[in-house]
């Protein structure tokens, strides 16, 4: 695993309970796992228009605000980095046309 990404998984974790006065990251999860998801998807959709408009520097600062945000909602869940990349190692291999039809299946 990415050790930046290992590091930014451990100090969310870290962050989620401390004061939020002085933690966005504690003030985030302190409003719950809502507000936490309609920021992902504002993260999503200004990841969105930064590719769209081909601005290489800003979709990869809005690309990194949506992986930090992801970060907290899985946090906020119960789901570790591990067990995406475990899913997306689970997929290696398989093509994307096939795997999303398996999942209509089930």
């Amino acid at each position: 695993m990415n050790d930046s990404l290992s590091r930014l998984e451990a100090t969310i974790a870290a962050r989620r309970a401390a004061d939020p006065t002085t933690s966005y990251v504690a003030k985030l999860s302190a409003v719950g796992r809502a507000k936490i998801a309609q920021k992902v998807g504002e993260e999503a959709v200004e990841t969105v228009i930064a590719a769209m408009a081909g601005d290489p520097a800003k979709l990869t600062s809005e690309a990194a605000d949506l992986i930090f945000h992801l970060l907290i909602l899985l946090a906020d869940g119960g789901v570790g980095l591990a067990d995406v990349i475990a899913e997306l190692d689970r997929r290696e291999g398989v093509s994307g046309l096939a795997e999303k039809a398996a999942r209509k299946e089930a």
